[in-house]
């Protein structure tokens, strides 16, 4: 049998696993790659629907499933469930022994997994370093220590490549490759439009919201009262035969209250709307999908970062909601609005049945789009060189001063 390196993925909830799909595949393709897959987070939370079996449906094997402990809404919960991560995620690191680690994003799970495996001196690889959230979440400064802690980075998009060069990452370490989730739409690998329908029982002439709303961490304490504007603005849209579609938060503090909210909204059982703890990434892909004839009437609704990144290359309306996804790069697709019911409404129906921004959606270019990224991340993961180059970082910056700081 032939020496394959192993290069060991960890994915913590369903979103980031949307994304990491098409990077595992082209690892599980890659003649001179096998891949290890560890499970933990929101996956092995039956709350957040059945995710740990999307994956097994995918076809792909889970090596080890990591519990993270995160029991409350609070500040004290996620510094634990950090702490509680390294300590699961370093066991099975060390039992596995792979070549390489791959993390995703800026969350605390991956955050947990990155300090675990560059303590460990693994080569560790991470995607999306160098995107900007500055609407208050803990995204940023995360996602910028782990890139700081990573060995190898994978971008979205050209900006946030510079922006990792300006923070001293050295060049040959940094990869514009690209949103890996694109690749999915590129191969068509989406529910199709009689499925969706069929699915959750839609009329796809009638117009439909998909909707999706996060806790904001640095004020989670306020995720009820920023939820409730969009609740009201969702309510009064079904009243008027808008089909709406809610899924559940991630697993931050603050989801467990919108969590019981939604479950609240559900049981009033409202013409129109439907609640759902996850779609699974086929069927939320399918949903965006639908937007590409421009005959059928969709938005996505929220502040889910899928509304920014994932949308454009559907040409899917995006109303955004608070200041969540402040800052992260964007196309002409995008409404930005605040927590206001009117205002939200107002956003709504202008991608609904305003004909000349329905066609700039259309037309919107795509920031995260390069094509082919999973393969792109799989190649270089085969033929970087391990070892001490890898492992031993170098910072590009001088430090002279002159005039004040400078590279």
């Amino acid at each position: 049998m032939l020496n394959l390196r192993k290069i060991a993925v960890f994915t913590g909830n369903r979103a980031e696993y949307g994304l990491q799909y098409p990077v595992l595949k082209a690892l599980d393709e890659h003649p001179d790659l096998d891949y290890q897959l560890i499970v933990s987070g929101a996956h092995l939370d039956g709350d957040f629907g059945n995710t740990l079996d999307e994956i097994k449906n995918d076809g792909f094997h889970i090596d080890a499933e990591v519990k993270i402990h995160f029991d409350v809404d609070s500040k004290l919960s996620t510094a634990q469930a950090i702490g509680s991560g390294i300590l699961s995620i370093s066991e099975a690191l060390s039992r596995l022994k792979p070549d390489v680690f791959v993390v995703y994003a800026d969350r605390f799970e991956g955050f947990a997994a990155v300090i675990a495996a560059t303590q460990m001196n693994i080569p560790t690889a991470h995607i999306e370093g160098g995107d900007l959230t500055e609407g208050g979440a803990l995204d940023d400064s995360v996602r910028h220590a782990m890139s700081k802690l990573s060995h190898l980075h994978f971008t979205t998009n050209r900006q946030a490549t510079q922006r990792l060069l300006g923070m001293g990452e050295e060049a040959w370490r940094v990869h514009t490759v690209g949103l890996p989730s694109n690749d999915l739409v590129a191969d068509g690998e989406h529910a199709n439009s009689d499925f969706v329908a069929t699915r959750l029982d839609l009329d796809l002439k009638k117009p439909i919201v998909l909707f999706t709303q996060h806790s904001i961490t640095t004020e989670f304490e306020k995720s009820l009262e920023q939820l409730l504007p969009s609740l009201e603005a969702l309510k009064s849209m079904a009243k008027e035969g808008v089909q709406v579609i809610v899924t559940y938060p991630n697993n931050d503090a603050g989801g467990r209250t919108i969590i019981e909210a939604l479950k609240s909204l559900d049981a009033e059982s409202i013409i129109g709307i439907q609640v759902h703890n996850s779609l699974g990434r086929y069927l939320y892909h399918g949903i965006l999908g639908l937007a590409v004839d421009p005959s059928k009437k969709i938005v996505c609704v929220g502040n889910s970062s899928s509304g920014i990144k994932e949308s454009p290359i559907f040409g899917c309306p995006t109303v955004n909601v608070g200041s969540r996804q402040q800052g992260r790069l964007r196309g002409d697709n995008v409404i930005d609005v605040t927590y206001d019911q009117t205002e939200i409404v107002n956003a709504i129906n202008k991608c609904l049945y305003d004909t000349q921004f329905r066609s700039d959606c259309q037309n919107t270019d795509n920031p995260y789009h390069i094509g082919m990224a999973g393969k792109a991340i799989a190649d270089v993961l085969a033929n970087v060189e391990l070892g001490q180059k890898i492992i031993r970082k170098g910072m590009t910056l001088v430090g002279e001063a002159k005039d004040g700081w400078h590279r």
